[in-house]
């Protein structure tokens, strides 16, 4: 796949974390419990991304693939359950956390999650609940004969010609076991609903991020008497194109980056070509001559030989503006590259794809954005962007040889809703910037919209976010919230040398 749109199609926005699986404890048949009508046993959710285990419960309810043929085939969703202590107020309305992706598996980030949500969880149960076709809800990957996945490499220059066939292979595989006309948008949030139903619980608060905010907003538009509180980070308007405006949405972080760097004496002293020009010029430098690299593998010290190319910069650069903890090391990153020294880029391109390998279930994400994003995509005039319109077209090409899906006919409409809704941003965010937030705001009079200053892609756990997000939940009034604790957020300087910033 083209590099350039690696972290796009493979994880759109953000966006962050890592394979985990829940395994069942060998005494889980004797701990079981009931949460209305579904029977919950022990499990530990873990990743390789997490420096600790999240101790949950866990349990399958079986669903209709076709809710529309309930005699048809039934797919099990994976639920975890991560229990409050408090047994008052609050524990009759569960939070449930909605992935972002498409095609990121809730249980299998539950370790940021309970970080993230670990004030709202003193009074409040955590739902997680695996979307149909990712995590361990009857997933569409695309195995082989063998049961293995099937090979892409995700590091190598493709066409939609390539991604087309590979989709029409993956496609091939699915058909015993999965229709993937059913694993929309749609289907999830009627998904979500049955297992409220089941817990027997009249009302829930949702919490999404990214993609998550669509699944969100799809829910509360139809199920608004189920709907207690709505919090939406990195929020996607329903009337978005997934994929459509990322070009746009990435040169305008860049440019935000570039101004932060040159109000800072020290990093303007040290890089004193902006950080957009830089990466233009180094992609500029590859596309005339790709270049061989020696480098070692941040992660285990292996020597390495790869060519580096512009799309391999582009999408580096991309993945590094999701975070302001990576954004900070790209002036200097791209500093050595100007100068021919291309061994750290590449290193933490290794590491970066390492980190984002496995998040996204492919097959779910071409399901969502083939249905509902992929003829309304209208391309733009050409621009001077670093990404250029191949971004989006990389994006859908893997659509015309998918089993898609529809998409109900006011889908798109903006969400307008009474309900107490609390919008997020991260004002560096290359995918979902604070203005679809304010698109999206339009429509509630009842909600409010927080910029986390200097932040990415994804603020649940930016600072005393968790603590203003436990107070919403609780008080259940956007207007009302105490927010003067975000004040103190600030961006992250940029490294002047690999040793740090300075002082």
């Amino acid at each position: 796949m083209h590099p350039a749109t690696r972290p796009l199609a493979a994880s759109a926005a953000l966006l962050l974390l890592a394979a985990c699986q829940a395994t069942p404890e060998p005494a889980a048949e004797a701990a079981q419990r009931q949460y209305g009508q579904l029977t919950f046993k022990p499990c530990t959710l873990t990743s390789s991304q997490a420096s600790s285990n999240v101790e949950a419960e866990c349990a399958t309810l079986q669903v209709a693939e076709n809710p529309d043929a309930p005699n048809g085939r039934k797919i099990g969703l994976n639920i975890a359950w991560l229990d409050t202590e408090n047994q008052g107020e609050g524990k009759q309305d569960p939070v449930f956390f909605l992935a972002g992706g498409p095609g990121q598996s809730a249980t299998e980030v539950a370790a940021v999650v309970n970080q993230a949500l670990r004030e709202v969880r003193k009074k409040r149960d955590i739902i997680l609940v695996d979307q149909r076709g990712t995590g361990k809800s009857n997933p569409l990957t695309c195995l082989d004969a063998d049961g293995k996945e099937l090979a892409f490499d995700e590091n190598a220059s493709a066409t939609p010609e390539v991604v087309a066939e590979y989709a029409g292979r993956c496609a091939a595989t699915l058909t015993s076991r999965a229709d993937s006309r059913f694993y929309t948008t749609t289907q999830a949030i009627g998904d979500l609903d049955a297992v409220r139903a089941a817990m027997g619980v009249d009302k829930i608060n949702l919490i999404g991020g990214s993609y998550g905010t669509r699944v969100a907003q799809q829910y509360a538009a139809r199920f608004p008497q189920h709907t207690r509180t709505v919090v939406i980070d990195g929020v996607v308007p329903n009337e978005l194109v997934v994929g459509g405006d990322f070009a746009n949405t990435f040169e305008n972080a860049i440019a935000l980056q570039s101004a932060q760097c040159s109000k800072d004496a020290a990093c303007a002293r040290r890089f004193p070509v902006d950080t957009r020009t830089q990466l233009r010029n180094v992609m500029t430098t590859l596309n005339t001559a790709p270049v061989e690299v020696d480098y070692r593998d941040p992660g285990t010290n292996e020597a390495h030989r790869d060519k580096v190319t512009a799309d391999t910069v582009t999408g580096l650069a991309f993945l590094f503006s999701y975070m302001p903890e990576l954004s900070s090391l790209l002036p200097v990153v791209l500093d050595e590259a100007a100068h021919g020294r291309y061994a750290p880029l590449m290193s933490l391109n290794r590491m970066a794809g390492r980190s984002m390998d496995g998040q996204m279930n492919r097959g779910m994400q071409w399901s969502v954005i083939c249905a509902e994003d992929a003829d309304r995509y209208q391309p733009a005039p050409a621009g001077d962007t670093l990404l250029g319109p191949e971004v989006a077209r990389m994006f859908f090409a893997a659509c015309p040889a998918w089993n898609v899906g529809t998409r109900p006919k006011d889908f798109t409409q903006p969400l307008r809703t009474e309900l107490p809704v609390l919008l997020l941003s991260g004002e560096l965010d290359p995918v979902t910037p604070p203005r679809y937030a304010e698109q999206v705001l339009k429509g509630l009079p009842n909600g409010r919209h927080l910029v986390a200053k200097g932040q990415g892609h994804g603020t649940l756990n930016a600072g005393c976010m968790p603590r203003v997000l436990a107070q919403f939940v609780d008080n259940a009034d956007a207007k009302s919230l105490e927010v003067s604790c975000l004040d103190s957020l600030s961006p992250v300087p940029a490294f002047t040398s690999f040793n740090g910033w300075e002082p």
